[in-house]
């Protein structure tokens, strides 16, 4: 997504502790000090998820802290435009496919807006209620990247895309994830760095730069293979370069994937 205006971050303020939960012993504390340590100097304002499945993992940082939601609500959208054509008994149109496909795998900020403008606030904020996503609050006049998100509403619509539930079907969640698995390569840095050979890779990046705190910089991934299913969600505004959120993002991603697979 392009800039909607530039100027410099605001210092990041102190940030709270990392918190981690697991049923496989040593693995919760061994997560908080990888994350606690990519974090280390590290300036903006910086949220993550992480739930593992397979050893009931769960990390927790700024889970509730709003952030500008810039291309990742691009998921969301999809999500629900599936949601309503179930309920509607009805497959998207061969138009419909063809831009939700640029929007994901290529980030397409004109099929986007079509789809947006087509779609409607109100059936977006009906499937937001159905998914459980309480805080997340759509962008007005158009503005959809402005979409209010949060850790804990990502993670809820990761867990919707990558598990049996009654708010999408299990085709339209294979036809998300094969998108997300799609994304041009250009697009495929943040939560994948540092993933382990043979695991799977599903992903959606956000990016927008604003008046205030510099650049919104964002990843959401879901991974499976060698013994783990997981999902990761890694927000940031504050960064004063693309580049650097980026970093900052893939470093917390690398320890993620480095403990997991230790563990």
């Amino acid at each position: 997504m392009t800039s909607l205006a530039g100027a410099a971050p605001a210092s990041a303020a102190p940030a709270p502790p990392v918190t981690c939960t697991s049923a496989k012993p040593g693995l919760a504390d061994k997560l908080e000090r990888g994350i606690t340590s990519a974090l280390t100097d590290r300036r903006g304002t910086i949220a993550v998820g992480l739930h593992d499945r397979a050893t009931n993992t769960t990390c927790a940082l700024r889970p509730s802290t709003a952030y500008d939601s810039a291309s990742v609500v691009k998921l969301t959208l999809l999500a629900a435009m599936l949601w309503d054509a179930k309920k509607r008994d009805r497959y998207l149109s061969g138009r419909e496919t063809a831009l939700s496909r640029d929007m994901i795998i290529k980030s397409d900020n004109v099929a986007t807006r079509t789809l947006w403008k087509q779609f409607g606030v109100t059936k977006f904020k009906g499937f937001l209620t159905a998914a459980g996503m309480t805080r997340t609050r759509p962008g007005t006049n158009g503005y959809w990247g402005l979409t209010r998100i949060t850790v804990t509403d990502e993670q809820r619509l990761l867990k919707l895309i990558t598990a049996k539930n009654a708010v999408l079907s299990d085709n339209s969640r294979a036809y998300i994830r094969k998108l997300m698995g799609q994304v041009v390569p250009s697009q495929r840095w943040g939560t994948p760095y540092g993933v382990p050979s043979g695991v799977s890779v599903a992903v959606k990046n956000g990016w927008l730069r604003r008046a205030t705190h510099g650049w919104r910089v964002h990843s959401v991934g879901a991974f499976k293979g060698r013994g783990h299913d997981y999902t990761v969600t890694v927000l940031t505004h504050g960064s004063h370069t693309l580049n650097y959120g980026i970093a900052t993002i893939q470093g917390v991603a690398e320890a993620i994937h480095k403990d997991l697979a230790a563990g």
